[in-house]
């Protein structure tokens, strides 16, 4: 019954189709038949899972979105398809959108999102991130929106957020590695070049912008910090007025110290010569007082002598002796 029913609204579609092409000519026909073959049956769902890339993926910063990573040779992502799908058309009711990216064609999305494994899911909410490791039947996607699993999960780190600069670092790396391997296709597939020599050719390319780079790092290093010979030659001669500046200023406190030692010394010389001088006199003083009581005392003797009586030749004899031993001491 179904069936017939299908049949006949094509076959009047296409009477349709025939009839504006009697009166309006072929390009109605045309657009007639494309819109009904876009219909399609009514049966059939359209797909409310939103494919992103490169262009639009800054539309998951806004609102609560559920994002797969997948790519088409991945067993695991065909198996989640079709719970992917039944998941997207529950999205209303759950008040979020649903997604993916194909990581085969957007590389730079599966760089700035870190992808390392397949498939991969993301809960977004205004921009901030957490990974979903739960399972991945229908109930459980669900219910990790519904209940609102999701904020006992932590959030991605800042610096790993996809909207920072390091993800983006990350993306372009991505991008780069994406571009190599479709030049090395175009080489070893069109081309039909050997795959060894493929690779000889991007070592070499490697090594030549590796060669510019550093030449160019070098000038703007140049350019920035000049050699030291060159700062060397042209402060040279301040160095010198420098260092004569500040020999002359440590040669004035040394000079005025040698004077000042200078003057001490002579006052002490002269310290030493008067008394030196007060010595001799002293001591020449002190001779001549002992000479003096020399003298006084061998007159006093020689005066008992004189006074003693003179007893035998013997005596005179002894006291002529000891008048002579007392002008000996006296002189």
């Amino acid at each position: 019954m179904a069936a017939g029913c299908r049949g006949g609204r094509r076959f009047l579609c296409a009477a349709a189709a025939l009839l504006l092409a009697a009166v309006l000519g072929p390009a109605a026909a045309a657009a007639v038949s494309s819109s009904s073959s876009r219909a399609g049956s009514p049966g059939e769902l359209r797909s409310r899972v939103q494919v992103l890339g490169g262009s639009n993926w800054s539309l998951v910063l806004q609102g609560q979105w559920m994002l797969e990573f997948y790519a088409p040779w991945c067993p695991a992502c065909q198996q989640i398809e079709l719970t992917w799908e039944s998941f997207a058309q529950e999205s209303e009711r759950l008040d979020i959108t649903v997604g993916k990216v194909d990581v085969t064609q957007e590389p730079g999305l599966s760089g700035r999102f870190f992808v390392t494994t397949l498939p991969t899911i993301y809960h977004a909410n205004d921009g901030v991130f957490r990974r979903y490791r739960g399972s991945r039947t229908l109930e459980d996607l669900q219910g990790y929106v519904l209940e609102r699993k999701w904020e006992a999960v932590e959030p991605v780190a800042g610096w790993k957020s996809p909207s920072s600069i390091v993800m983006h670092g990350m993306a372009g790396l991505f991008h780069l590695s994406g571009w190599i391997r479709q030049i090395h296709s175009y080489l070893t597939g069109t081309l039909g070049i050997h795959v060894w020599i493929s690779y000889a050719i991007f070592i070499l390319a490697t090594l030549l912008i590796g060669l510019f780079l550093g030449l160019i790092l070098v000038l703007i290093s140049d350019c920035l910090c000049p050699s030291k010979s060159t700062s060397r030659a042209e402060t040279s001669e301040e160095a010198i007025t420098k260092d004569n500046v500040e020999n002359a200023a440590l040669e004035e406190p040394e000079e005025a110290a040698e004077l000042s030692a200078d003057d001490a010394e002579e006052t002490t010389d002269i310290k030493d010569l008067s008394d030196g001088e007060d010595a001799a006199n002293s001591s020449a003083d002190d001779s001549e007082e002992d000479l003096a009581l020399g003298k006084e005392s061998g007159e006093e003797e020689m005066e008992d002598l004189s006074e003693q009586p003179l007893a035998d030749p013997e005596t005179e004899s002894s006291v002529r002796q000891r008048k002579s031993q007392v002008a000996d001491n006296g002189l």
